[in-house]
């Protein structure tokens, strides 16, 4: 730790000891007339400040270091161009040549090469019609990713993302569970978990579990926001995750790439994709096929996924596009491990009757439209059509599968519609611009759930099998409707100095109708109660959240940024009323509210040196989790409302290449060292001493990651190594005094550590991928389960192996 805080500041050191400053000089054109464009000016993307150029054309920027920039010209009647420049080691020239908007003339774009990155870098200040000022962002670009992109693996995918904490449930990445700063991983829940910048969870604020994955794969990035995005995406303490699908190449009319991966266990994976540009249409498609049995017991698997988008360009300032993605999988659950089972083989099933599907489609309508040049509008309207089921014997871990009982079938159906239009604009405040950002959302989401009797057999059956051949435990519906007014603006005070404060408002309303059934039995499985109860219950309520950003930037290579937001949560409906033998639900759960508050400093260099460090603060009051409760003289797990909670961390990320830090920017091999340290201190403050001073649980004290990537030519190779601390699973923290709990839905998952290690290399139209994952063949686990797909100890996988060869034409 101590060596890489002062590897840390000595590279911070170094870069301002090599700072020198350069122009950008050039004229702003007519490009019909060949005289000065009128009223001419220059933005300075990223940096914040305006230039106007004089009556001659003539405009020069000054103060500026080595670096990559975008610079976009405008004038009166005219339409903009946009021009990357690159400033080595002296000023540069730029000259613009405006063309008339009137007629079919396209605007003029002329783009760069992307800036060079690790795989990791962040969002710009504004991207489309968002905005990020002063928000601690990480973007994830996966075509500089070196991982096993067949299984989805998160440890290496996310490997460079501060702080989170990773669930394993399965080795093949169907189901994405990552949480930060102290909040619960599961299915991804604590973000608003977006792909191309619309919802495709569950139901986004009834229940916002995601059961869909996008293919690692197919994505181009994978941005991430933490809990400042609450403003602007609604109330997730976590934050926002948006998967971003590739595009078709835009120079070539098709272009086709097949990936085939073979690996451990019976794993294969077929990924094909199809994109081009044609004309004012550009497309891309994918299917993908994977199937595996495993690495434990009963643990088999077969999964369909694709993706088809379409855009189309009528002129030069509107788009209009259409995605559809689909997901069908069919998945044995094993089920958990007692501590002792796990300890003695963790790679034994207890459970052979256990099975999940899910059947995803989701459908998005956008439409973007440049009104002028400084004014953008953003149309998203998204559906949801899904069902999940869940089968399996739901008792405690500790009792054998009793095949003579009908399973548990547990079934969800989703219909989910909304829309999301945005509108952004630039104007000019004094000599700099500002950015206002204004919008609007309806959600609506509807869920009809029931639970009861399944088949005694062991096979994949979704059937309901009670007397009436109706589910006999529980039948609901579940609307849930949302409207929301967001707004942010983005002050430039100076070209340095940047404030951004930013306001949402929304409208909640959830309902419940239908009937479950009370069931109570004694510890020796006799019935002690069994009711029939209907009941129709309605919710509404209107929320103001508020928001502050600062951001400095000394230079275009180092920022200053601090922010805060209030963050709140709706209870979730179609939680309370699935009967799980392993823990109960307080029928009177309340709201969750708090605030995120992020201060920290930041930069890079670009291909040399990229580092992020910040401290945040995350206050959760009436937080939602698990604490013991005696009812009738018996112990039960309830989930209810815990007293308020904080937690208080630093983040810290640094990479640097060494090679070329040392040796030089033109060194043609690279060799990148990256550290990734975060530490959390969390605490319940509770007027019950026998909660107060605990410590959160699902929050690791310390989150470190760190590896070695070797780049030469068309060889890649990538290491890296993780580690987390020690963390409990409920409010009550279990297993302090050592103590286990016999049904293993409890207690301590202790520290453990992976390594992981991959490599490619491409020859011309080929590319051939290989690793292993978990190096050096370590027993652990990430998660103790309630529900599916445990309950108890759910054992992450053993060393595994794969190989990938993709074609390209």
């Amino acid at each position: 730790m101590r060596a890489t805080l002062s590897l840390f500041f000595l590279l911070c050191s170094l870069q301002f000891s090599l700072a020198q400053t350069f122009s950008i000089s050039g004229t702003i054109l007519n490009a019909t007339t060949k005289q000065a464009a009128p009223e001419a000016e220059v933005l300075l993307i990223g940096k914040g400040n305006i230039v106007k150029a004089d009556g001659k054309g003539n405009y020069m920027i000054g103060d500026l270091q080595a670096g990559t920039y975008t610079l976009t010209a405008y004038s009166i009647g005219l339409g903009g161009q946009t021009q990357q420049v690159t400033i080595s080691d002296a000023s540069v020239t730029v000259h613009f040549s405006l063309k008339p908007l009137e007629g079919n003339l396209s605007e003029v774009n002329v783009k760069g090469e992307r800036e060079k990155t690790f795989g990791i870098t962040r969002l710009n200040s504004v991207e489309g019609t968002a905005i990020y000022e002063a928000k601690k962002s990480e973007v994830v670009v996966l075509s500089d990713i070196t991982a096993n992109k067949a299984t989805n693996n998160s440890r290496q995918v996310f490997a460079k993302v501060a702080g989170l904490n990773i669930w394993e449930s399965d080795g093949a990445g169907l189901q994405l569970g990552i949480g930060g700063r102290g909040l619960s991983p599961n299915r991804t829940s604590n973000f608003n978990t977006r792909q191309n910048g619309y919802d495709i969870s569950a139901d986004a604020l009834g229940y916002p579990e995601s059961y869909y994955t996008p293919p690692t794969e197919a994505l181009e990035r994978i941005e991430v926001v933490r809990g400042a995005a609450s403003l602007q995406y609604g109330t997730q303490f976590g934050g926002m995750i948006n998967f971003v699908m590739k595009e078709g190449p835009e120079d070539k009319p098709f272009e086709l790439t097949s990936r085939q991966t073979v690996g451990s266990w019976g794993f294969l994976n077929s990924f094909n994709s199809i994109g081009g540009t044609k004309g004012k249409l550009h497309y891309y498609g994918f299917y993908q096929y994977k199937r595996g049995d495993g690495w434990r017991e009963n643990a088999g698997f077969d999964a369909h996924t694709a993706f088809a988008s379409v855009h189309y360009n009528p002129n030069d300032r509107l788009e209009i596009g259409f995605n559809y993605t689909y997901m069908d999988y069919l998945a044995q659950q094993p089920g958990g491990l007692t501590d002792a089972a796990f300890n003695q083989n963790a790679r034994q099933s207890l459970r052979d009757r256990n099975w999940f599907q899910v059947n995803w489609n989701l459908l998005a309508l956008t439409l973007d439209y440049r009104v002028s040049d400084r004014t953008k509008v953003n149309v998203r309207n998204f559906g949801l059509l899904a069902q999940r089921d869940a089968l399996g014997f739901m008792g405690r871990i500790n009792r054998m599968d009793d095949t003579a009982l009908p399973r548990t079938l547990l079934q969800d159906q989703f219909n989910n519609f909304g829309n999301e239009t945005r509108l952004i604009h630039r104007y000019d405040l004094g000599n700099t611009f500002s950015t206002l950002l204004v919008g609007a959302r309806y959600y609506r989401g509807f869920t009809d759930q029931k639970q009861g009797d399944g088949s005694i057999a062991a096979d994949a059956d979704f059937n309901f099998y009670s007397e009436t051949g109706a589910p006999n435990a529980s039948s609901y519906d579940y609307l849930s409707r949302n409207a929301a007014l967001f707004a942010e603006n983005i002050f430039n005070i100076t070209s340095k100095l940047s404030l951004t404060p930013g306001v949402r408002y929304e409208w909640i309303n959830t309902n419940a109708d239908g009937s479950y059934r009370d069931v109570m039995a004694d510890q020796a499985g006799n019935v002690i109660r069994d009711n029939v109860v209907a009941e129709k219950r309605a919710n509404t309520r209107n929320v103001l959240l508020l928001g502050l950003g600062m951001s400095y930037k000394p230079s275009e290579q180092m920022e200053v940024y601090g922010n805060f937001s209030q963050n709140y949560r709706a209870i979730n409906f179609n939680d309370m009323r699935i009967i799980n033998p392993n823990q109960l639900v307080d029928q009177n759960l309340q709201d969750e509210t708090g605030f995120n508050a992020d201060l920290g400093f930041r930069g890079n260099i670009s291909g040399l040196l990229n580092y992020d460090a910040s401290l945040f603060y995350l206050a959760y009051d009436n937080r939602i989790g698990i604490r013991n409760k005696v009812i009738d003289n018996q112990i039960y797990l309830l989930r209810t409302n815990r007293d308020f909670s904080r937690n208080i961390g630093l983040e810290t990320f640094i990479e640097a290449d060494l090679l070329k830090l040392y040796l030089g920017k033109d060194h043609p091999s690279s060799l990148s060292a990256f550290s990734n340290i975060t530490l959390v201190n969390t605490r319940y403050v509770s007027d019950d001493k026998a909660y107060d001073g605990n410590r959160v649980e699902l929050a690791p004290a310390l989150i470190a990651k760190t590896g070695l990537s070797f780049k030469r030519n068309n060889f890649k190779l990538a290491y890296q190594y993780a580690y987390t601390s020690s963390q409990y699973t409920d409010a009550d923290n279990t297993g302090k005094e050592g103590e286990l709990d016999v049904t293993a839905v409890v207690g301590q998952i202790p520290a453990y550590w992976v390594m992981d290690l991959s490599g490619s290399y491409t020859y011309k139209r080929f590319t051939l991928e290989s690793g292993i994952n978990n190096l050096t063949d370590n027993r652990y686990f990430t998660r103790r389960a309630t529900g599916y797909p445990g309950p108890g100890i759910i054992p992450s996988d053993a060393r595994n192996y794969y190989v990938t060869l993709q074609f390209q034409l």
